[in-house]
């Protein structure tokens, strides 16, 4: 979906909220992925890659193994890790499938909304 804005001309709807990468969304972009995300959306990746992370620490895998084993970019699954990347659908099944692990967060994201 299209919605035309007056300063910045065509732009996709929600596009603003990703021009920042995840990690720095997060409360203490430091302590990526185990710091809160106050956006839903990085919440959900700080979600996945914290699953990834322990799913590749279990299995003994390096970058190297788990870019073979899912046919992902190993430089894509090190941007999903480090929280600068947002990582489309087909990225995250392929690395589900490979792992054996579910890394979409069950159930709705909660987030933390900040007192106004």
């Amino acid at each position: 979906m299209i919605d035309f804005d007056r300063e910045d001309g065509a732009r996709m709807v929600g596009g603003r909220a990703r021009a920042r990468p995840p990690r720095e969304m997060a409360g203490d972009p430091e302590a990526w992925p185990e710091a809160p995300c106050p956006d839903a959306g990085a919440e959900a990746v700080r979600q996945i890659a914290r699953r990834l992370t322990r799913a590749m620490e279990d299995r003994g895998l390096s970058l190297r193994a788990a870019a073979a084993g899912s046919g992902v970019n190993r430089q894509a699954i090190a941007d999903l890790l480090a929280g600068n990347s947002w990582p489309d659908v087909a990225t995250v099944a392929r690395l589900a499938a490979f792992t054996g692990v579910r890394l979409w967060p069950d159930g709705p994201v909660r987030v933390r909304r900040s007192k106004q």
